[in-house]
């Protein structure tokens, strides 16, 4: 017998049924990103005055 019941579902890269949710997940991200490249600035600086 070469039934199954497995189903194969769709790529859910790209997708988003709601493009608020879309907007406010770039938003974040942006957030993180100036966030991440702040605290490395500082880091770097940090260590340029030793």
């Amino acid at each position: 017998m070469s039934e199954t019941t497995i189903s194969t579902l769709p790529d859910p890269s790209g997708f988003s049924p709601d493009p608020l949710t879309d907007l406010i997940r770039e938003g974040a991200r942006k957030l993180i990103e100036q966030a991440v490249e702040a605290e490395l600035a500082t880091l770097l600086a940090a260590f340029a005055e030793e």
